[in-house]
């Protein structure tokens, strides 16, 4: 089984301010993406380095009501409440092998397995049904693509390039433990502190710490 990280998402209120707030933080212009019709979401995107990608990622006004909670806590009231004062650090995904094995392994329920498509792509990826975050985002969502080259090898490279994930938690040995028997990990930095995640970049504009 291999896993290593796949993208990692960042929350906004609408695209158009998440994508003016990178220009200032990372000094680029993330490029439109696509629409998760199953999630009526948005996103841009870019490379990250080592086929992994960035992903902005918004809810979709255009879109209807998907008939479900969406992913990554878009529809929670504290995250909106947080994303209206700026984009913020949601969740990270690691791209398996397994994933079947992951699940059965998981020392939390990490949702259940939604099948995705886009174009001649499909992809796996673990989605709690209302919409939560294992541990808040510290824990990661798992993904598994269907053959072929990754997704971000058909992105920009605006040379922007993902350093660690950053984990703080009051008991960050529990952390580090969920990590260990997910086999992820050597994917992240774990600290003590108050509970949170946040993504160090290296960008045109220098090293950028998004949280």
């Amino acid at each position: 089984m291999q896993n290593k990280i796949d993208h990692f998402a960042i929350g906004c209120s609408d695209l158009e301010t998440g994508v003016a707030y990178l220009q200032d933080k990372l000094g680029v212009h993330v490029p439109k993406g696509g629409k998760h019709a199953a999630m009526s979401t948005h996103n841009c995107v870019m490379q990250a380095g080592n086929e992994s990608f960035f992903e902005l990622i918004a809810i979709d006004p255009d879109a209807p009501d998907p008939g479900r909670a969406r992913w990554f806590t878009l529809d929670d009231a504290a995250t909106q409440k947080r994303l209206s004062e700026r984009p913020r650090a949601l969740t990270w995904v690691v791209n398996t092998t397994d994933l079947d094995r992951i699940i059965a392994d998981s020392p939390v329920d990490l949702g259940e397995v939604v099948d995705f498509a886009r174009g001649d792509r499909t992809w796996r990826l673990t989605v709690p049904r209302d919409g939560s975050l294992p541990e808040n985002g510290l824990l990661p969502a798992f993904i598994e693509w269907s053959p072929g080259p990754h997704p971000s090898t058909g992105q920009q490279d605006l040379e922007v390039r993902l350093q660690s994930v950053k984990l703080t938690h009051p008991d960050p040995s529990r952390i580090e433990a969920m990590l260990t028997t997910l086999n992820v990990r050597h994917l992240a930095e774990v600290s003590q502190g108050e509970a949170g995640l946040a993504f160090a970049l290296n960008s045109p504009s220098g090293s950028v710490l998004l949280d």
